[in-house]
């Protein structure tokens, strides 16, 4: 290696600050204490100091009080910037209210300690002298990426953005870009030690004027063979020894221009530069393995950066499988020429659409348990309210956007890694990304953690651990803590999916661009944080923004009102979790959570926080980052300038959609929500939620039939039991099974089915526009018409599909039964309400589609038709029970309530109405019986309590009677 050797303007330069530091630091003291004195008085009256005339003197001594302040400060500023400086361990702190004087400390220090081999690396050159303090804050934070060894060691920042130690490279044909300039300039990459790793970003910035311009130098060596054998293939992979051809206008000390520097390297270096240059000029070798080669040792893999994973197939695969498309690339715009008016956002946001659409299904089923024990018949939320507008189009887009799938084997797979390498007694490692590509997920590693377990296998170097899809599917559910609970969605790059762990980014990511759009992405943050399928516990803190969203998951999102609140409950938290990580002997939440507490404690903490803060505010945050990932705490912060103090990772999002962070490498397809949809999932959440809106009767089933003769259907589904269908011919070929299962989801969506959601329906995996159409078509053929010649199957003004009122299901006609008994005729007639009540039970032969073939109607997990026919059965049975229960037909209520146990088995209700009707036939021996069969059922859990209740004020002798009989 070349030293760069000091000149003697460094020499003056340092000499000449040594001059005024010591003026300042100790001549201005010592001249104050001479002429004015020191500036403390030798008695502490202020009262009588108060009752002195103000005169010239008074000034006088005022202003050399000042004068001592701003030497006093000035003093701490130069220790603070000393400190730093010698130690070269993280963010210089920030005197209060010292921005000039801690600006001009930092350059007398900086050209002070020039001439020695640390500080060029630590502070601004005084060329920078006349800058403001921020403008010089942020290339020291956004130059402070994190090798593994310091991020192992509290993430002690290394700065380094002027290379003061630079391996030289030599060169003896002139590219024609720079002959221009003058000869052909080279850079070899450094190595790691003692700073941060190098980053063409960095190289640009140091030596081109602009880091924007590191496209230009990828563009020149993309490609090449370097020494080591392999070749530069993504702006965010460069390794240590490896040589860049730089533009011909590239300035600094750390380049070399040949042929003139060529004496002063050694053979060996510049045979390398002229066997690199022959690459050059469009030479590059066209059939080369572009793999990484054995240079992966000394690659310094495990950089801040996060690299994309390169697109190989996974050992053992067939080419048909790489054809095969992968979940997360389900009914996007490029498998589908078409939206048909449906947000693009959640379209292609797979992950966070199947989190919202588990979320709200959750939801909607809670509210109608809840309103369950609410009465009997008539309630709010028999029947959910159907969306309507905005609302209405956004579920459509979660419904064909969602990969549920893609979630359930993501959350398996990192539990299963979890559970594999606590089965070995080793740690987790450091995750900073997952990458879902073409079906496989890799993970990036802060550093390299050894061979992973089986079916892991190392990716395309040692940081990066890679499962392929055939293996992942082979995982069970394992009763493990969630190891990677803050990896969330941020956008695509080259057909794979970006997963970002801010839990374990060494610091704060700031979030720059225009405040729509950064509102967009903390919006989908926050959304699929609160959703996801991969994490157990969390806490969101919303700050600035989305205090609508807390409608998500009220357990996980809590909204603070300011910046003030959000210092105040961090800074409580962090000390509380180093206690805790202290008195448990672990070192990172990492280890806490495989050990024997890992589902109750080190659950993330995810700060969100979209206001700007002021500068004293982010120092105070960044102080509290710096820490953090070790803590389980991650911090997401926007600003409107990009500029952002203590910020170790910075991202901006442009108005275009793209996500961009160049010191990571990252250039994005951002995930977004606008505010529109934001506005319309929060409206789905709000009307599911169940204290929302009066109680008492609210809504009507979608579609009620005609139950007189008159309204015999053309064509009648029985989907309560067995799939039949009654009034079609059954279609031959393979395509039947397809029919009927969109002709299922046809009836069970009275509103109106979105062709594309019916698509991604029966076709998970994606379909093209010709083959949907094909369906619709014969779908059509098979319905036929009515009398009038009408099809059956429709297209409404919104482009939805719906079925004419001559196409009926046992549900529908179920539906209605209840509805006119308890709402309609049945109310003012008791012969018309049993009659009713009667039919409709009759209808429930067994559960919905009980013998769907095993594979199809998977829709239905979307569903909650699956809690809805339970409910409606068991209230069908109450109510027909309590029709025979007022002419004490106990026996009559008896049958009617085991009818609809057999639909209902867990419904309690079902259960405590039983035993009333029993003891109605005053047998005790029966109703011990009961006692007994319900016991059973209950398993484990035992009776509820409101059934152990009326037992005992029914049977007070119940338990003894059971137990004696066996």
């Amino acid at each position: 290696m070349r030293v760069r050797r000091r000149t003697f303007g460094d020499f003056v330069k340092a000499f000449l600050a040594f001059v005024a530091l010591a003026v300042l630091l100790v001549g201005v003291p010592v001249a104050l204490a001479m002429t004015a004195g020191w500036p403390f008085p030798e008695t502490f009256e202020p009262m009588e100091w108060l009752k002195q005339d103000i005169s010239v003197s008074t000034f006088l001594s005022i202003l050399t009080f000042v004068v001592w302040l701003a030497w006093a400060q000035f003093t701490a500023c130069v220790l603070v910037e000393m400190k730093a400086a010698l130690s070269g361990v993280g963010v210089p702190g920030r005197v209060p209210g010292a921005g000039p004087s801690q600006l001009l400390a930092r350059q007398l220090v900086a050209a002070l300690l020039l001439v020695g081999a640390t500080a060029a690396s630590f502070t601004p050159s005084l060329a920078q002298l006349g800058q403001t303090y921020d403008d010089n804050q942020r290339p020291t934070v956004a130059a402070a990426q994190q090798t593994p060894g310091l991020f192992a060691q509290q993430q002690e920042q290394a700065a380094g953005t002027a290379a003061a130690v630079a391996e030289q490279a030599s060169h003896t044909e002139a590219a024609p870009a720079a002959k221009k300039q003058g000869d052909t300039k080279f850079y070899r990459i450094q190595p790691p030690e003692g700073r941060h790793h190098d980053s063409l970003w960095e190289i640009a910035e140091r030596h081109l004027g602009d880091g924007r311009r590191y496209k230009e130098i990828f563009e020149l060596n993309k490609d090449r063979a370097q020494p080591d054998g392999s070749r530069l293939s993504e702006a965010s992979l460069i390794r240590p020894g490896w040589i860049m051809e730089m533009p011909g206008d590239a300035r600094g000390g750390d380049l070399v221009e040949m042929p003139d520097d060529a004496p002063e390297v050694s053979p060996e270096v510049r045979q390398q530069i002229s066997d690199y240059a022959r690459t050059g000029d469009g030479a590059q070798e066209q059939g080369g393995d572009q793999a990484q080669g054995s240079g992966d040792e000394g690659s310094g893999g495990g950089t801040a950066h996060v690299d994309l994973p390169q697109q190989r197939p996974a050992p053992g695969t067939g080419h048909a499988d790489l054809q095969r498309p992968a979940p997360d690339q389900v009914a996007t715009p490029a498998q589908d020429s078409s939206s048909f008016g449906l947000p693009e956002a959640l379209l292609t946001a797979p992950l966070l659409a199947a989190g919202l659409l588990g979320a709200l299904g959750h939801r909607r089923r809670q509210a109608l348990w809840q309103s369950a024990f609410a009465g009997i018949g008539g309630r709010r939320g028999m029947e959910p309210p159907t969306p309507t507008g905005d609302a209405l189009d956004v579920q459509d887009a979660l419904l064909v956007g969602a990969d549920p799938e893609g979630v359930r084997l993501l959350d398996r797979s990192l539990r299963g890694l979890a559970a594999s390498l606590a089965a070995e007694s080793r740690p987790l490692p450091t995750v900073y990304a997952a990458w879902m590509s073409n079906g496989d997920l890799h993970l990036q590693l802060a550093q390299p953690s050894g061979k992973p377990p089986s079916p892991w296998q190392l990716g395309q170097d040692q940081t990066f651990w890679m499962l392929a899809r055939a293996d992942a599917e082979t995982y069970e559910d394992v009763d493990t803590a969630a190891p990677y609970p803050g990896l969330v969605s941020l956008g695509t790059m080259d057909d794979s999916r970006l997963l970002l762990n801010l839990e374990s980014v060494p610091g704060i990511v700031s979030l720059s661009g225009r405040e729509e759009d950064r509102a967009a992405v903390f919006a989908s943050v926050a959304a699929e944080l609160a959703t996801n399928g991969w994490s157990d516990r969390m806490t969101i803190t919303l700050v600035g923004f989305g205090e609508d969203l807390t409608a998500l998951a009220p357990s996980r999102l809590r909204h603070l009102d300011g910046i003030e609140a959000l210092i105040e409950t961090m800074e409580a938290e962090t000390r509380q979790r180093r206690g805790a990580l202290g008195a448990a002997g672990h070192d990172s939440v990492l280890t806490g959570r495989t050990g024997p507490a890992q589902h109750t404690r080190w659950a993330p903490h995810l700060v969100l926080l979209a206001a700007e803060p002021s500068p004293e505010d982010a120092m105070t945050l960044a102080e509290l980052a710096a820490d953090a990932s070790r803590l389980g705490i991650g911090y997401l912060v926007g600003t409107g300038s990009g500029d952002l103090p203590g910020a170790a990772w910075e991202m901006e999002i442009t108005g275009e959609g793209r996500l961009l962070a160049p010191l990571l490498g990252l250039e994005l397809d951002a995930q977004l929500l606008p505010a529109a949809e934001r506005r319309a999932v929060v409206e789905l959440f709000t009307d599911a939620d169940p204290e929302h809106g009066p109680d008492g009767p609210g809504t009507t089933p979608p579609f009620l039939v005609d139950i007189s003769e008159q309204g015999r259907p053309a064509v009648y589904a029985r989907l309560v039991g067995p799939y039949e269908i009654i009034g079609l011919e059954t279609p031959d070929g393979e395509r039947s099974a397809l029919l009927h299962e969109a002709l299922a989801l046809l009836l069970l969506h009275r509103e109106g089915v979105h062709p594309r959601v019916l698509s991604s329906a029966l076709w998970p995996r994606g379909v093209t526009d010709d083959v949907r159409e094909a369906l619709l078509d014969r779908l059509r053929d098979w319905l036929g018409t009515d009398p009038d010649g009408t099809p059956r199957l429709r297209t409404d003004d919104a482009g939805r599909l719906t079925l004419a009122k001559s196409v009926v299901s046992d549900l529908d006609v179920l539906r209605s039964l209840y509805h006119e008994a308890t709402q309609g005729k049945g109310v003012d007639s008791r012969a018309v309400r049993g009659r009713l009540l009667t039919d409709a039970l009759v209808l429930v032969r067994g559960p919905l589609l009980a013998d769907r073939p095993e594979g199809r109607y998977r829709w239905l997990t979307h569903e909650i038709v699956d809690a809805q026919l339970p409910l409606l059965v068991a209230d069908t049975g109450l109510a027909l029970a309590e029709f025979h229960m007022e002419k004490n037909r106990a026996e009559k209520a008896i049958e009617a309530l085991n009818a609809a146990l057999r639909t209902a088995p867990s419904d309690e209700r079902l259960w405590n109405e039983l035993l009333r009707a029993t003891h109605a036939l005053d047998d005790p021996e029966r109703l011990t019986a009961l006692a007994s069969d319900l016991l059973t059922r209950s398993g484990a859990r035992g009776l509820p309590p409101r059934t152990e209740a009326l037992l005992d004020e029914l049977l007070p002798t119940w338990r003894d009677a059971v137990a004696a009989a066996g």
